[in-house]
């Protein structure tokens, strides 16, 4: 059971109650490493009705900081746990309780009102709050707030304001919830107002849709120096769990909670690294020109390579659908037939030592040779390889599947035949995305796939000639084309367009 992975530690105050800003909760509040919500209750898995008591219980068993749910009221003023506006194609709020009734659940259970729903939650369960999201009223704000009053006199009642969160998508519904009951934990989830003017709202988070905060990337360090909590829905793919994850949300609300435990389990975060710097390409044209640079030519870069890089082209680099797309052309440049990008990073994304990470999808086919690299700082100063080079990925399609991890120094390079590298194979390349990483201190260099280890390279503490890892590096992306390794079995014409996606660069110290 999921339980095992985690030690709950349970307060009676604030997250940050130190702070003046947070109020002293009146509720219990779990350590960071719990951030799971299951959403509607943990039903997916095991195939329950979303909303109902066992989806609740479920969410209970595995160990959820929380179990989100719903609240309408019906017609004649009761109050239910429902997510739509209809039931079986009738107006909750234009429809009595007793004809909402006669329609059971897809398990047998009968629709539960808020006093059962609570009820059930607060029976043996001393970890999982209830985290209530109250339905605007389509009717009118009149009976929003109506509404708002009989929940909270419905939880005061049930003496369960110290195990329910509220959320809402009504500014207006949350700000009555902290006038009826001071000292409630409030999340908005429009997702249109800046931790500025939540913070001005008095009210306590920000519980926004994980895309909202992908283009608002700013709001989250603005949240955390107002010190407000960070939570996202409905959050499905691993990718978006992991980048929450690794910019430490307080809270994620999932309909697959047993994935995200495995995710944060696994994750950097988890092993004490600590997200420094990242770039996820959720913007759409030409790559960030505050963080990348481009290589430029077509003279074979030391290795005979075929292409010409270009500049500005977005047929060869353009970002689109939160991605990076490098993508290699017949197309004629200078005395070149190909065209390609090669892109790096500036100052400000400089790196010595750290966990460096890139989600990426690679080319397949005869002839192509993607890299995700890094070159020592001061190779403009001392050249290569006496600068080091570190070959996070480099694969070359003639050998499908096959990634290797090398580094490059003046003692241990290709051209001595004393380069210090291994491969590793992997089944999907090509169809999927795979995070190739680095984790790389003053001692060692790790190379991983997946977070596998498949290269370690030590310091032998001699000289820089052998480790001249000890500097800032910096990172590049790039798809050659042929060259004296990539072109050893020739070239396959058909493969064009060839591209890399990059989905995320991701830095940890």
């Amino acid at each position: 059971m999921v339980m095992r992975y985690f030690s709950f530690i349970f307060l009676l105050v604030g997250i940050v109650c130190c702070t003046a800003t947070y109020k002293a909760f009146n509720a219990n509040v779990v350590s960071t490493d719990n951030k799971v919500i299951a959403h509607r209750g943990a039903w997916k898995k095991n195939n329950l009705p979303e909303n109902s008591i066992a989806s609740l219980r479920q969410a209970i068993a595995l160990g959820c900081y929380g179990s989100e749910f719903d609240v309408r009221m019906t017609a004649d003023d009761s109050l239910i746990i429902c997510h739509d506006s209809t039931l079986n194609n009738l107006s909750i709020e234009n429809t009595k309780y007793s004809v909402l009734n006669s329609f059971k659940l897809s398990n047998g259970e009968k629709l539960p009102t808020l006093r059962e729903y609570i009820s059930a939650g607060l029976k043996n369960n001393t970890s999982t709050m209830l985290i209530c999201e109250i339905k605007p009223s389509t009717i009118s704000k009149e009976r929003s707030l109506q509404i708002t009053e009989k929940v909270v006199n419905q939880i005061k009642k049930l003496k369960s304001t110290q195990q329910v969160i509220y959320i809402s998508f009504s500014h207006d519904i949350l700000k009555k919830v902290e006038e009826l009951q001071p000292g409630a934990i409030t999340l908005y989830l429009n997702g249109t107002k800046s931790p500025d003017q939540i913070k001005d709202d008095g009210i306590d988070g920000l519980n926004y849709h994980v895309s909202v905060w992908k283009k608002h990337t700013d709001w989250i360090k603005s949240a955390k120096q107002n010190n407000l909590l960070l939570s996202a829905w409905t959050v499905n793919k691993t990718d978006d769990m992991d980048w929450l994850i690794a910019n430490k949300f307080n809270f994620i609300t999932t309909d697959e909670p047993e994935l995200l435990f495995e995710r944060i389990e696994n994750s950097p975060v988890a092993k004490g690294w600590e997200l420094t710097w990242n770039e996820e390409f959720n913007y759409t044209g030409l790559p960030d020109t505050s963080i990348w640079n481009y290589a430029v030519g077509g003279n074979g870069y030391g290795n005979n390579e075929l292409q010409y890089y270009t500049k500005d082209e977005v047929g060869n680099a353009v970002v689109k659908d939160g991605k990076l797309f490098i993508t290699a052309l017949i197309q004629t440049k200078e005395k070149n037939k190909y065209t390609s990008a090669r892109l790096f990073t500036k100052d400000k994304a400089e790196f010595t030592y750290g966990r460096i990470e890139v989600n990426a999808k690679l080319p397949a086919g005869r002839g192509t040779w993607p890299a995700i690299w890094m070159l020592g700082k001061n190779r403009s100063e001392i050249s290569w390889p006496e600068c080091g080079e570190i070959d996070i990925m480099e694969h070359v399609g003639f050998d499908a599947d096959s990634i290797h991890g090398t580094i490059h120094t003046k003692a241990y390079n290709h051209i001595k035949g004393t380069q210090k590298g291994k491969a590793i194979f992997i089944k999907n390349p090509y169809t999927e995305f795979n995070t190739y990483a680095i984790e790389w201190t003053s001692e060692k260099i790790d190379f991983l796939v997946n977070d596998v280890v498949y290269n370690h390279i030590e310091n032998e503490h001699l000289t820089t000639a052998e480790w001249p890892f000890d500097q800032p590096f910096y990172l590049i992306l790039n798809l050659a084309i042929c060259g004296n390794w990539g072109g050893k079995k020739g070239i396959d014409e058909s493969i064009f367009p060839a591209t890399m996606e990059i989905d995320y660069v991701r830095v940890y110290h």
